[in-house]
Order: C-alpha cells, then sequence, then structure tokens
C-alpha cells in the first residue's frame, strides 16, 4: 500500500471518528492531509522506503488562533491513536524527522518550507523562495480541510511562479545548460580533470532537469526524486529523463555527443515555445533571447544566470 493512501486511510477509519466524539467542535477548525518531506509525500515510496519514516501518519494543520484552542487536545488525541493500522507499524520519528506529521500550526508548516512566514508578495520574493520548498510544500494530498485556510495558501503557490519569475528561471537554466556542459565540460578534458568535468556534467544534468520543470510549471523536488518525477510530466520529459540517464554512464570521456543531442532538443522545444528566434546550437544564446522577454525592469536586469 502507498503511504499517502494509508495516510488517508488512518485518518478516516482511525482519528475522525474519536475526533467527532471527544471534540466535533474542532473538526471545522482543522484541515488534514500529507505533504512534505517524505517520499509517500510524492507517491514514489517503495519497499525500500518502508525502512525508516514509514507507517500511518498524517498532518492535522491549524491556523494560529485555532492552534491555541484545539493543538492540546488534538495532540493528545493523534499521540493515543493505535500504533499499528492494516499490518502497518507507525514510524518512530527521530531527529530529522520529527515534525513531518501530527498536529501542526498552518503557518509553520508553510514557513518551513518557504523560509518566510508570509506568502511571496513581489517579484523579487517569488525569485528568493526555494523551489524544492516549493514543491515539499504543495506535494501530497489535503484531505479535509474545513475552513479551508490551508488549501488556500496551497493552491496560491500551485499556481505557480509569476510568469517573468518563470522566465528568469528559464534563462538562467538555459545559460547553465550552456556553460557546464557546452562549455566547460569540454575545457575540463582538455586540461585532463576528469573530477572537474565530472562536476560540469552533473551541474549540466541538474540544470536540463530544472529547464523542464519549468517549462512544465511544475516545482523541481529534492534532488533524488528529479528525474524520477520529470518522467511524469509527459512522454517527451521521459525521453529526456531517460537520455540523462544515458548521459551519466559509461566514460566520462565520451559525452559531447549526448550533451550536444540534448541541447538540441532544448533548442528545439525554445522555438516551439516561442521564446526563442536564435538559431544557434548554444544555449547562451537563446538565454539572451528568453531574458529579453521579460517585462519587468528590475527581473529583466539581473544577472543572465541568475537563478
Amino acid at each position: 500500500m502507498k503511504g499517502l493512501e494509508l495516510a488517508q486511510r488512518y485518518w478516516s477509519e482511525v482519528c475522525e471518528p474519536v475526533i467527532r466524539e471527544i471534540v466535533p467542535e474542532a473538526l471545522p477548525a482543522v484541515a488534514t492531509g500529507l505533504a512534505g518531506e517524505g517520499s509517500e509525500c510524492m507517491g514514489y515510496d517503495d519497499e525500500i522506503s518502508k525502512d525508516h519514516d514509514w507507517g500511518p501518519g498524517f498532518c492535522i494543520w491549524l491556523g494560529n488562533d485555532d492552534y491555541s484552542k484545539y493543538a492540546d487536545i488534538l495532540s493528545r488525541i493523534y499521540a493515543a491513536l493505535p500504533n499499528e493500522f492494516l499490518g502497518y507499524r507507525r514510524a518512530e520519528a527521530d531527529e530529522l524527522s520529527s515534525g513531518r506529521t501530527g498536529v501542526i500550526n498552518i503557518n509553520v508548516f508553510y514557513s518551513r518550507f518557504l523560509g518566510r512566514n508570509t506568502l511571496p508578495a513581489s517579484l523579487m520574493d517569488w525569485m528568493t523562495v526555494d523551489e524544492e520548498g516549493l514543491s515539499a510544500a504543495t506535494n501530497g494530498k489535503v484531505f479535509y480541510d474545513g475552513k479551508g485556510d490551508f488549501t488556500r495558501v496551497r493552491n496560491t503557490l500551485l499556481d505557480y511562479y509569476p510568469e517573468d519569475v518563470r522566465l528568469k528561471k528559464l534563462a538562467g537554466r538555459c545559460a547553465g545548460i550552456a556553460q557546464s556542459g557546452q562549455y566547460n565540460y569540454y575545457r575540463c578534458l582538455k586540461r585532463g580533470d576528469k573530477v572537474a568535468a565530472f562536476t560540469a556534467l552533473s551541474e549540466f544534468v541538474d540544470n536540463v532537469q530544472a529547464f523542464f520543470f519549468l517549462m512544465n510549471k511544475k516545482y523541481r523536488p529534492y534532488y533524488k526524486w528529479s528525474n524520477r518525477m520529470l518522467k511524469d510530466l509527459g512522454s517527451f520529459e521521459k525521453q529526456i529523463a531517460e537520455d540523462l540517464e544515458q548521459l551519466i554512464a559509461g566514460d566520462i570521456t565520451q559525452k559531447g555527443n549526448q550533451i550536444e543531442s540534448i541541447c538540441a532538443k532544448i533548442v528545439t522545444v525554445l522555438k516551439k515555445s516561442q521564446l526563442s528566434i536564435s538559431n544557434s546550437d548554444f544555449l547562451l544564446e537563446h538565454a539572451k533571447e528568453i531574458q529579453i522577454r521579460i517585462s519587468d525592469s528590475e527581473i529583466r536586469c539581473l544577472p543572465l544566470m541568475l537563478v
């Protein structure tokens, strides 16, 4: 059983009836679901995932006032839930996993991932929010939301970056692809520095993945799951993910053709999307084309490689 399904059943079959019986007035105040850190929040949990931090569990989110009223009683109810459900034992939280489930203040939950107490209010705010945090804050599933407060914040984030911010990040990623894969990789090899060449190749993979998440208006997750999620974005993206898998296999010194093949596919995507009219094979030129399409002057004047 996947963790999200297990969590939802644990909530609806075990916890919700207890809340209705003991403190029914709290039910309209809570939002419940599972989101944040952990492979189960993205639906990618498997047998390997079950060796730690996995089992029946979910989040009970409360706004500030309701947290003051109900956090104590709901925390006691949550702690007293059965330690086993459908044959699975609850995970024991450690230093790294504490706070992922249980009763959580809505503001604390979002500030944990966004690094701020409020939603981004300006384009520059959006430029500085961590993308992995945005992915973690919006993954998983909301099972129930009495007041809708948690879901309103979630939906605002799911609307994705403002377009000028997306364009800026796309420009930066194209510049990064050009610098790491089409420029520095070859120069590192000429110097006989295979470690630097490997690092350049890793930077290339990172930027290519980020580019396709931006094109699909989907926040890129924690690096461990980026290529896995890339395959779910579409058939073309699945091919790109498989191209990247081939790229990192074999002799580090023989990757030039594969790099250029991936870059050619990116150029095709940019021209098809009318984000660039350049005929260059070098993605730095396409990065400049994207940058000039940014409407906001402050964002447009940021350094080209900034993401």
